[in-house]
């Protein structure tokens, strides 16, 4: 049932916006020269993504995906929705993946290995990859083809081939466009679904009124930042009643406000749809993830937001998963969490400044791009058309209000990804500049625009790897890990180079140590060792190291903890885009903490609680910065009833936690109760890495 109804949402959504009386005034050589753009873009992106591997956020989605077509189980990864993970699912038969028995998890990061073990350890991850990447190409074409018919409909066809053209030429779509990741199908289901219900709003027709249903399903369906959409749909909707109502027309606001509440009704529809129309997230279970909901729900700071998750798990508004997911959104993503990001010379923690995710779209928009946008919102504003001002106001304001929400959160982490949606609206307002280019007779207008349009092909088309493209105003993309850090620079994707190149010179006599951070089981199943490990084991007094690293452009960043400044200060001597290759002697002063904090979260993992206690205590006295193996330390300590010893730990933590952040709150609390708790009950506080 789940997989159907994702299948019929995305499939059916282009032939609703594009078929019958809109594809007869549209022209069916236009709507085959959309299909050909939009198969252009998937060939675009297939030969400049090849080489990828896969992301670290991948193996999570996939697995899971696989689990919920194939058991009927949402207990994995439940803090994304199913619509992209079901579409992978569908294209990995039980046949072609061996999916490892469902055990019970211990929060997020046994959920990672888990999860990450089924990919490298249980199955052919090329395999794996190949087939999942065939999924995302179908689903996000479906998607771009369905954004282009919306736009055809409400501003016409050059119009339609100005926003997918602009589509088709950002790098940072082409990067996304075969990743098991959430991020585009959110963006171009969400530009989708406004535009679909102003379209609604406008013909009256209950066939819009389910194209508009289906997209919002889609997008909260997507992900959980669909919300914004939704939102920003009832507020059209109530705003074009109230314009109604203003004119008098009773009838014709009422029939707007009934045309809005369907589409936001038959989204929730379509949404406890992809979840099999069950409440519970496993068959004949009521609770079954990595955390159960009730503490989830409780980690959760803000007493309304923390009321109104309670108050819909209550009455069953929305599907158990969905909101698990949503209470981890609120807690990490709207809340924060200490995720160190690198800006412009400064390292952000949690909050970011308002101007972060402009300033991330302005660097990675190509600016032929931009330049496009800029003039199409010129020809607004010369010539005011009605026609026009609608969509463009709902999308554009839809983005706006994006960005709010968005500046509003601690994303600043994942970088451009989770500014994806603004990507639409930028595109609908170069839609505006072609189709006045189509319409006008000015040789100038015409020219400005064909070169933005150029111009933004010459500086992206070139780039083999669009994930890492940053545009000129920071000297493209070889210069931006000197002035970003977020995950838009890197995410794995040179996972599998990072091995071909370790084992090039390995061939060569050169034998280097891998610092590229790839996942453990990924290592593992290459037979690559743990170069951390080794290093830790051979580290002397004066916390040296020599010879040939392979490390992660942006793990070069400035960072409050474990920071490898050394290697920043040095210069590479050979590098394959954001793989950069160290040759020398370089000072780690930490490295020996860092290599007993590995051995103390692996034996904590495999159960060995003495080795893990033993091990944390060593690392912070040679590292007390590292608060998170305090705070490790401490539960440890409390968890065998060493009230005392549990206590200076937690003070060992506090004293080093940053200040300002709600840590310090937290382990001040903390600490008030474990001073006066029974021995036998004292309490553990959780984590904050493991968020």
């Amino acid at each position: 049932m789940s997989l159907f109804i994702a299948l019929a949402t995305v499939v059916c959504l282009p032939l609703l916006l594009g078929g019958g009386k809109a594809l007869r005034q549209g022209g069916r050589l236009a709507t085959l020269g959309l299909l050909a753009l939009v198969a252009l873009s998937v060939l675009r992106s297939a030969v400049a993504t090849r080489l990828d591997g896969v992301t670290i956020d991948e193996p999570y989605h996939i697995t899971s995906g696989i689990s919920y077509v194939h058991t009927g189980d949402f207990r994995l990864n439940p803090e994304h929705p199913p619509l992209s993970k079901l579409w992978v699912g569908a294209l990995l038969p039980a046949t072609s993946f061996e999916l490892p028995p469902l055990r019970p998890l211990d929060d997020k990061p046994d959920e990672r290995r888990f999860t990450q073990g089924a990919i490298f350890t249980d199955n052919d991850p090329a395999l794996v990859q190949g087939r999942s990447r065939a999924a995302m190409f179908a689903l996000n074409a479906l998607l771009l083809l369905s954004f282009a018919l919306a736009v055809r409909r409400l501003l016409g066809v050059p119009a339609a081939f100005g926003a997918l053209g602009f589509l088709a030429l950002d790098p940072t779509v082409a990067a996304h466009l075969p990743v098991a990741m959430t991020d585009l199908p959110v963006a171009l289901a969400g530009a989708t679904a406004v535009l679909a219900a102003l379209l609604a709003l406008e013909s009256g027709r209950w066939t819009d009124v389910l194209a508009a249903a289906l997209a919002m399903g889609a997008t909260l369906g997507a992900k959980h930042s669909g919300l914004v959409a939704a939102v920003a749909a009832m507020i059209l909707g109530i705003g074009w009643g109230l314009a109604l109502l203003r004119r008098e027309e009773v009838r014709a606001a009422g029939m707007a406000l009934l045309r809005t509440a369907a589409v936001l009704l038959g989204a929730v529809i379509v949404l406890w749809g992809l979840y099999g129309f069950r409440f519970a997230a496993s068959p004949g279970e009521a609770e079954a993830f990595n955390l159960p909901l009730g503490e989830k729900i409780e980690h959760v700071r803000t007493p309304v937001l923390r009321a109104a998750l309670e108050v819909v798990e209550g009455a069953h508004l929305l599907p158990r998963a969905y909101i698990w997911g949503l209470a981890d959104v609120t807690r990490s993503g709207l809340e924060g969490r200490i995720l160190p990001t690198y800006f412009l010379g400064r390292t952000l923690l949690r909050e970011a400044p308002f101007y972060f995710f402009p300033v991330i779209l302005a660097v990675k928009v190509p600016l032929g791009l931009t330049l496009a946008a800029i003039l199409g919102l010129a020809a607004l504003v010369v010539r005011r058309e009605p026609a026009e001002l609608r969509p463009v106001a709902a999308v554009v304001g839809f983005a706006v209000f994006y960005l709010v929400v968005l500046g509003s959160s601690s994303s600043a982490y994942a970088g451009v990804r989770h500014a994806l949606p603004v990507l639409p609206a930028l595109a609908v307002l170069a839609a505006v500049a072609v189709d006045r280019a189509w319409q006008t007779r000015s040789r100038a207008w015409r020219a400005a625009v064909a070169a933005a349009f150029l111009g933004a092909a010459v500086s992206a088309l070139p780039v083999m790897r669009p994930w890492e493209y940053y545009n000129e105003l920071i000297g493209g993309p070889a210069n931006a890990w000197r002035w970003f850090g977020d995950e838009g620079v890197d995410m794995g994707l040179r996972s599998r180079e990072a091995v071909g190149w370790y084992r090039e010179l390995v061939a060569a006599g050169r034998e280097p140590h891998n610092f590229y951070g790839l996942l453990r089981e990924h290592r593992e199943r290459e037979g690559l060792p743990d170069s951390w490990v080794v290093l830790g084991e051979q580290i002397d007094a004066t916390a040296t190291v020599t010879g040939t690293f392979l490390i992660s452009a942006r793990a070069l960043c400035p960072s409050p903890w474990y920071d490898l400044e050394a290697f920043r200060l040095a210069e590479p001597v050979d590098r394959r885009g954001n793989l950069l290759l160290f040759e020398g002697s370089f000072r780690i002063p930490w490295l020996r903490a860092g290599y007993l904090a590995i051995l103390a979260y692996r034996a904590k993992q495999d159960g060995e609680r003495e080795a893990a206690e033993r091990y944390f205590a060593e690392a912070v006295e040679l590292f007390p910065e590292d608060f998170w193996s305090a705070i490790e330390l401490g539960n440890l300590r409390a968890q065998r009833g060493a009230r005392a010893e549990a206590l200076a730990a937690f003070e060992l933590a506090l004293a080093h936690a940053p200040a300002g952040e709600p840590i310090v709150a937290q382990l001040e609390r903390h600490l008030e109760r474990l001073a006066s708790a029974p021995p036998d009950k004292l309490p553990l506080l959780r984590n904050p890495s493991s968020e």
